[in-house]
């Protein structure tokens, strides 16, 4: 009996020396391993996560369950994707939608007529369509201004429940300090949401500096490679968790069994990607600042960006997403008509390097009095670098720009 009780004492001490030391893996690391699955042979050991692509479940008996029920309230694959991004993020969970507009979407259901929500005036252009008009219908106010300028303790009401921010901002990179602005937040008892979407968790983890949740379009670098839609709802604070998993399950936006395998797949290679589409992002400023026909270049990764000194802080590194203008429109329909190896497409975060322009692409439903505002002039082309040689990509702005 003695001999037994010492063996489960030393396991129990083993165990938690072990779970111990899982707590300081990398995030590269974390990026192919949830730390729950390390030493797990289930599913006949299979290194990869099987795709349960089922809709309903059998049941053992009368009042008893597997776990699963159907799979618009859950799915196993689901659920094993949700647990790492809530991992990667340092959130108790994450919710996995069918788009990053479902997600944006699903996260406003938390709010009722008669709230007021204070946005970042530079936004994904398909954000400000859904907050000027689905909101707007259901008597939500929301309020814009520079919130990287922090100068939102004006705009806070009694009636204010949040602020949004994207940051970097899309696509005009203005980056707003995550720790003051949640600090203005929390002293006010509103919760702050940022879009993380141009950093990934690879790069920033808001709800480490202070944010109650975190936005993905999961479509861009966590997936990377062009070939699903995703979304994710990440929060550290049960009370949004709560809320959050009774309007997943009613609104039924989950995604989908195969799309949660695939973004799952993506996030494997997240750590490498972003590494390398860096790297190539800041060989291509570099470059792109001695073009005598480009006007000005925006990249967090400059030292003459404004808010180089805040992404120093907060993140672990600059990102693959550059902004820059040209000297007129003529030459803005070249490039575009001209690139091949760059493709010209309305979407970023991909291993391929792509080429947008925000004007009749991402921000085309932004009033033009407010793109003009924002800094988006129709000679404004937004990058999004991929993992190609730099050096291909160079040479191919290279013939548009000097042909």
């Amino acid at each position: 009996m003695k001999f037994c009780l010492v063996i489960i004492s030393v396991a129990v001490i083993l165990q938690s020396k072990y779970k111990q030391k899982k707590m300081n893996r990398k995030t590269d690391t974390l990026c192919l391993h949830w730390e729950e699955d390390e030493g797990d042979c289930r599913f006949y050991g299979a290194v990869s996560f099987p795709i349960f692509q089922t809709a309903t479940y059998a049941h053992p008996g009368l009042g008893q369950s597997t776990g699963f029920d159907y799979s618009r309230l859950q799915n196993p694959t689901r659920e094993h994707l949700e647990k790492i991004v809530a991992q990667l993020e340092g959130g108790i969970d994450a919710f996995a939608l069918s788009s990053g507009m479902a997600a944006i979407s699903l996260l406003l259901e938390i709010f009722e007529s008669g709230d007021e929500i204070i946005a970042d005036s530079d936004l994904y252009g398909g954000s400000i369509r859904l907050f000027d008009n689905v909101l707007k219908k259901h008597g939500i106010k929301v309020c814009y201004t520079e919130c990287y300028k922090n100068n939102i303790e004006h705009l806070i009401t009694p009636s204010t429940k949040a602020i949004y921010i994207e940051t970097p901002t899309n696509p005009m990179m203005n980056v707003t300090d995550i720790a003051k602005i949640a600090e203005t937040a929390h002293n006010h008892n509103i919760i702050l949401i940022v879009d993380n979407t141009f950093l990934s968790p690879y790069f920033q983890n808001p709800l480490k500096l202070g944010a109650d949740v975190v936005i993905h379009s999961g479509t861009k670098f966590l997936s990377g490679h062009n070939d699903t839609l995703a979304g994710f709802i990440v929060t550290n604070r049960a009370d949004i968790q709560e809320r959050l998993r009774f309007l997943i399950k009613t609104t039924g936006a989950g995604l989908s069994p195969f799309d949660s395998w695939l973004v799952e797949r993506g996030i494997k290679t997240l750590a490498v990607r972003m590494e390398k589409a860096q790297s190539n992002a800041i060989k291509i400023a570099q470059w792109l600042k001695n073009q005598p026909k480009i006007k000005s270049v925006i990249y967090p990764g400059l030292p003459e960006h404004p808010g180089y000194e805040i992404m120093k802080r907060q993140a672990r590194g600059f990102g693959s997403m550059i902004t820059f203008e040209v000297e007129n429109k003529a030459l803005v329909e070249k490039i575009l008509s001209q690139v091949r190896l760059i493709k010209f497409a309305e979407s970023l975060g991909g291993v391929e390097t792509l080429i947008t322009y925000p004007t009749t692409q991402t921000h085309a439903d932004v009033p033009e009095e407010t793109r003009l505002k924002n800094g988006i002039t129709d000679c404004v082309l937004r990058l999004s670098v991929g993992i190609e040689n730099p050096d291909d990509l160079i040479e191919e702005l290279g013939k548009c720009f000097n042909s």
